[in-house]
């Protein structure tokens, strides 16, 4: 598998669930080209996901953010965390990438983190304003982002 999309996140807690309305973006995009993505979303991110990390030539992750402002993009490329994680439920991206190079040797060429500040993690279905204003740019950021990872 050539780049593997991993976005977490849930629809019924508001903008939580913008890395899933990316992912859906993602997905389509490579229907278009007929490209080697493999998208998949979750809730949240686990440790069963280390195996296909492993094996992913790239890995972009998409998730929403709390320590950015409310429909701020910030695309960063991530590297793993300096130790094995201890057992969990959830990890990050860092220790994910930790996971698969602990577990099976490798880790992907590139892991880019693309992540869109919330303004509404509360109950309810539905984007905010500001998460919904930065919708087009999240998405061609994203396009850029696998066609890079796709040409590497």
């Amino acid at each position: 598998m050539k780049v593997l999309v991993l976005a977490c996140g849930n629809p019924l807690r508001g903008d939580d669930g913008v890395g899933l309305v990316l992912a859906r973006h993602a997905e389509e995009w490579a229907a278009e080209r007929g490209r080697a993505v493999k998208v998949q979303t979750q809730m949240q991110w686990t440790p069963e996901l280390a195996e296909e990390i492993a094996a992913a030539h790239a890995v972009v992750f998409l998730d929403c953010a709390v320590d950015l402002a409310p429909g701020e993009i910030c695309a960063r490329e991530v590297g793993a965390a300096g130790d094995l994680p201890p057992a969990s439920h959830h990890l990050d991206a860092a220790e994910l990438l930790a996971l698969a190079r602990g577990l099976y040797g490798r880790e992907p060429r590139r892991a880019v983190a693309l992540t869109i500040g919330a303004a509404h993690l509360g109950m309810g279905e539905g984007l905010s304003v500001e998460v919904e204003a930065a919708l087009p740019e999240a998405r061609a950021l994203l396009e850029q982002t696998l066609k890079d990872c796709l040409k590497d």
